[in-house]
């Protein structure tokens, strides 16, 4: 299973990576195996400012709902257009076409808490 060096993680299965203090969030391949196809993304949290370990939205598969949890605090800026008519790119592209959101950090620091690739990975085995 792929978990990209240059991201950071939580223990709910997302994922951050970060262009100054603009981050982009999505779930990681370990989470979007585990939930099956996904059919439905809702996030109708844009333009709020949310805390870490919030729910941002919901992810929906074949047999489960799913919440999302914000890895930082931070306003949430947009979501991913492509995802409301094509949400299995989460399933083919997890770390790539199918992000979820981008957000503005309220703090950097925040990113620090997160987990490693290394450390997800001995996280989920």
């Amino acid at each position: 299973m792929n978990f990209p060096a240059n991201l950071r993680y939580t223990k709910d299965h997302e994922w951050i990576s970060l262009e100054g203090n603009i981050a982009t969030v999505g779930i990681t391949a370990f989470a979007q195996s585990e939930l099956g196809d996904i059919v439905y993304v809702d996030i109708t949290t844009v333009g709020k400012t949310v805390n870490a370990e919030e729910v941002f939205g919901t992810v929906e598969a074949v047999k489960t709902v799913s919440d999302l949890f914000l890895p930082v605090t931070g306003k949430i800026l947009e979501v991913n257009p492509a995802l409301e008519k094509q949400p299995e790119l989460v399933n083919n592209d997890p770390y790539g076409d199918g992000w979820m959101i981008k957000l503005e950090i309220a703090s950097l620091a925040d990113v620090d808490n997160l987990l490693t690739a290394e450390a997800y990975q001995a996280l989920v085995g």
